[in-house]
């Protein structure tokens, strides 16, 4: 048998690690866009950025696990019925093919290519480059990798101001009332948040007036925000884009639906990681999850059903609570679960008080998510409490000096 696996970031090298920790012993080769070794992403805004590391290589001795590296070679195209993988530099024929190709930055319309995006190595190493003292940087949008990008430059003594079109930073993550919570982070790192601002275009140093030098800013009030750099960082989409004409069934926000093992709609083909969508038993949902820990639990799961020797049926399901942190203005915040409007919202603690806090959302009594904040003990109670379906007694889930395992009702 022949295994390829489309994509070099987390999910397609701990693919093709689990085929041969589980027994495979077959062909197998993992396509990478690249041309660098394969690494792990969140340090890329983090240890990278901060210049504390040159490089972030997942530390793997391809050669002795049998895993053929294709690197600086994108799929182009798909063939299902003939089994047959396009590339631009020929195609590979599969007996099983795993789609792991993650997810791509997005970009403003007209973005000029001054600008810098944060996703690949190849982005953190053009962006460290100019976060120097006193350098001006300009972040679009206040998301998970907006805040990270500020938090570098802040710390490599940077002027920092970041843009987000929302009334609130994390818009697209955490509900208004939670996500206000996390604005003076800004404040006492010395960063500038302008909320309810969004931008009509970015103009670099060629196209400036001579002698005005950097870049520019464009809000849609009219204002101009000077900048020695640019970061973008407005969210990711699904790199799927080349399976158009595939007959591969995608959802509407254009990732790869898979069935609750993985599968796509193509037989012998199956998707893991930032690329695919997963139906959650759990929640109810369709979930698309662009996090690491999604990468890691995700490909040995396909590892597994792409051996497995029993009927089709018999098939484990993929339904996780899942789980991200991001690093923050000094602070650790965690995230596990999925929350959805009609949730009850707890909090617990106090945001303004040393010691951290967080929030939590039940459905009745059951807890279903948790967001904390310096409070990892919670993170990792709160996981298990979700996990087994927990109820709980609200009034000591509320309480921060109440160890969440023990507001577990009897």
């Amino acid at each position: 048998m022949r295994i390829v696996v489309v994509g070099a970031g987390m999910a397609g090298v701990q693919t093709a690690v689990a085929l041969r920790e589980q027994g495979y012993d077959g062909e197998l080769a993992v396509l990478g866009a690249e041309p660098h070794l394969p690494y792990d992403r969140p340090p890329l805004s983090k240890d990278v950025l901060l210049g504390k590391a040159e490089n972030s290589r997942f530390e793997l001795d391809y050669g002795a696990l049998g895993i053929d590296l294709l690197l600086d070679r994108s799929a182009t195209g798909l063939d299902p019925d003939g089994r047959r993988l396009r590339t631009d530099a020929g195609e590979l024929d599969y007996d099983r093919l795993v789609l792991a190709t993650g997810a791509r930055a997005v970009a403003l319309p007209g973005q000029p290519a001054a600008a810098h995006l944060l996703r690949t190595h190849d982005d953190a190493v053009a962006l460290r480059a100019v976060l120097r003292p006193g350098a001006r940087l300009v972040v679009v949008g206040a998301g998970w990798i907006g805040a990270e990008a500020a938090t570098a430059a802040r710390t490599l003594g940077c002027e920092v101001t970041v843009v987000e079109a929302a009334p609130v930073p994390l818009a697209g993550a955490l509900p208004a009332e939670v996500a206000e919570l996390t604005r003076r982070w800004y404040a006492e790192a010395g960063v500038e948040l302008r909320t309810s601002t969004a931008v009509g275009g970015i103009v670099d140093s060629e196209q400036r007036l001579e002698g005005t030098g950097g870049s520019a800013v464009l809000l849609t009030d009219g204002t101009e925000l000077d900048a020695d750099a640019v970061v973008v960082g407005i969210g990711a989409r699904p790199d799927t884009g080349w399976l158009a004409g595939s007959g591969i069934n995608l959802d509407d926000r254009g990732a790869v639906a898979v069935d609750a093992a993985l599968r796509t709609s193509a037989a012998g083909v199956f998707a893991v990681g930032d690329c695919a969508s997963f139906p959650s038993a759990r929640y109810g949902v369709r979930l698309t999850v662009h996090h690491w820990d999604n990468a890691l639990q995700g490909a040995r799961l396909a590892a597994a059903n792409l051996l497995h020797p029993g009927p089709e049926a018999d098939l484990p399901r993929y339904d996780p609570v899942p789980y991200f942190w991001s690093e923050q203005f000094g602070r650790m915040v965690q995230y596990a679960g999925h929350h959805s409007p009609g949730d009850e919202l707890l909090l617990r603690g106090d945001p303004e008080a040393d010691g951290g806090w967080g929030a939590l959302w039940l459905r009745g009594e059951v807890p279903v998510a948790l967001l904390a904040v310096d409070r990892p003990r919670d993170l990792v109670q709160g996981r298990r409490l979700i996990e087994r379906g927990t109820p709980l007694d609200r009034s000591r889930a509320a309480d921060p000096a109440v160890p969440l395992k023990a507001a577990a009702r009897a």
